[in-house]
């Protein structure tokens, strides 16, 4: 019997990619098949038990054999289509499945999947068949992923919101004055969760595990404070937000961080609580005034919450702090005030670079006298 002609001799390298192609399996089937015909090739398998081992035709592993050698890995794992091979899906079959994919799911489905787009595409009549790997190709090439979605803040044109939104980004491209300092104001929760059992910790080759069981402790509220010009943040805890919280986060601004300011501005949102009216609901009329002479709100638009740069502070807490299991307020306290000065020692701020004139171009739709 001849010798094979397309002999499979593999370098160090090229079986190590090899592997670390077939364990992460993030590649297509196709391709894993084809890299575990090169390593049984390269062990010296015949093609007969290459074909036992993997379910593949004689003629895949030949081809497979022959790409490789006269050709480079490359070639052998990302084998083109065979000339004159007709195409699964042509123009029309994708426009069809785009169109399907970006329309509402049938009754009883929160949202497509990969088997049921086929099988909805057979129903129509656009293709006799159509197998759900061929159909996640299509969507992967044109960017869709219909099983997706994602919450989002969707304003309309709105002359309320365009001059809200200009007042902040006005407010933010003024310069550093200590006597009236632009403070932004935010506030979110943080759930209290106490593990029952003690995590096991990070090893080597083996992430940190921690059980499914645990103890709610109840919820906290934080406040944050932070003066962008001035690389400042601070955080209050508190039990809850009431009307009371914000008037005397508001009493602790002008009194105790800037009491010889002449005037506070201060970015926040709409929220119900965030109004003068708070200060009124908690202290004697002619202190309520006092405070509030000293203070300058500037409210984002409704829908246009991203405009205060305290949300990215807080960005920024919920990812190196507040991601994990926190079991009381106590501990809460002392791993925010932990970030909060390391924080302020590094100098640590927002570059904020989004004025009125870019918004005018890359926000013209909600400009109403821009669109007449």
């Amino acid at each position: 019997m001849p010798a094979k002609k397309y002999v499979v001799k593999l370098t160090e390298e090229e079986r190590d990619e090899l592997k670390r192609l077939i364990s992460r399996g993030k590649s297509s089937a196709r391709k894993q098949t084809r890299a575990r015909i090169l390593l049984k090739a390269d062990e010296g398998l015949k093609d007969r038990e290459i074909v036992a081992a993997l379910g593949v035709g004689r003629s895949t592993v030949e081809r497979t054999r022959k790409r490789f050698v006269e050709g480079n890995l490359a070639k052998a794992l990302n084998e083109d289509p065979r000339p004159g091979a007709r195409r699964k899906v042509d123009g029309r079959v994708e426009a069809h499945l785009i169109a399907t994919a970006c329309a509402p799911a049938p009754e009883g489905h929160a949202r497509w999947s990969l088997r049921l787009l086929a099988e909805r595409l057979v129903e129509l009549g656009v293709v006799e068949s159509i197998s759900h790997e061929t159909v996640r190709q299509v969507l992967k090439k044109n960017e869709l992923k219909p099983w997706q979605r994602v919450m989002w803040c969707i304003p309309a044109a709105n002359s309320d919101f365009v001059a809200s939104m200009e007042d902040v980004l006005d407010l933010y491209e003024q310069p550093y004055d200590p006597e009236q300092p632009v403070v932004c104001f935010d506030e979110t929760s943080k759930q209290l969760i106490e593990e029952k059992r003690l995590p096991w910790p990070l090893q080597p080759g083996q992430p940190e595990r921690y059980d499914y069981e645990y103890r709610r402790n109840g919820t906290r509220n934080l406040f944050m404070f932070f003066e962008p010009l001035a690389n400042y943040r601070h955080i209050e805890v508190t039990e809850r937000r009431t009307m009371h919280d914000f008037a005397h986060c508001m009493r602790w601004l002008v009194d105790e961080r800037y009491p010889t300011a002449q005037k506070v501005r201060v970015v926040l949102d709409n929220l119900n609580t965030h109004r003068p009216a708070a200060l009124y609901e908690t202290f004697e009329p002619a202190e309520a005034n006092r405070i509030l002479r000293r203070l300058e709100f500037h409210y984002t638009p409704k829908h246009g919450s991203w405009l205060n740069m305290a949300e990215i502070e807080f960005s920024v807490l919920n990812r190196l702090c507040l991601s994990r299991r926190i079991p009381d307020e106590e501990t809460l306290q002392r791993e925010v005030k932990a970030l909060e000065l390391e924080r302020n020692q590094r100098q640590a701020t927002v570059n904020w670079q989004f004025t009125s004139p870019d918004a005018r171009i890359k926000l013209k739709s909600l400009y109403p006298s821009l669109l007449t």
